[in-house]
């Protein structure tokens, strides 16, 4: 393995662990918010949004365009 293939499976072993992490801190807001259900859903489309962006990112680089 070459210190660049380390560097790939590291960041993103490591962004997914942070987004799952922010995932939870999304979850715990929409909990203690009190706003509702619908409270819930807005925060969770509108913070989630980074989440579709950086998957999106991955899946036409790795996969659509075929650079990496």
């Amino acid at each position: 393995m070459t210190i660049a293939e380390f560097e790939s499976y590291a960041m993103n072993i490591t962004l997914t662990i942070f987004m799952l992490w922010m995932a939870a801190i999304i979850w715990k807001l929409g909990k203690e918010s009190g706003g509702g259900k619908w409270a819930y859903i807005s925060l969770s489309l509108a913070l989630g949004m980074g989440f579709v962006g950086f998957v999106a990112k991955i899946v036409l680089v790795e996969f659509v365009l075929d650079v990496g």
